[in-house]
């Protein structure tokens, strides 16, 4: 499970967006920029053996946090 996960945008234009994400699985620090085709460009990885796992959840967490509308039918 990760733990205490973060997400700043860092470019939010037409033709590309990108995010830095950082968390905590099984004790360390993990940290990479995300793609918005879903790549992860990672600075510091969890283990090969955890990475696909891993990337599901962070997936799943981006998903929720930026694409998915939590205020439906509210104006903005």
């Amino acid at each position: 499970m990760l733990t205490h996960f973060q997400f700043k945008t860092l470019k939010d234009n037409w033709i590309r967006k990108e995010w830095k994400i950082s968390f905590f699985y099984k004790g360390k620090h993990c940290s990479g920029i995300y793609a918005q085709d879903g790549t992860i460009h990672w600075k510091s990885k969890p283990s090969e053996a955890d990475l696909k796992k891993v990337e599901m959840e962070v997936h799943d967490l981006m998903l929720y946090h930026i694409y998915e509308d939590h205020h439906p039918g509210s104006q903005t």
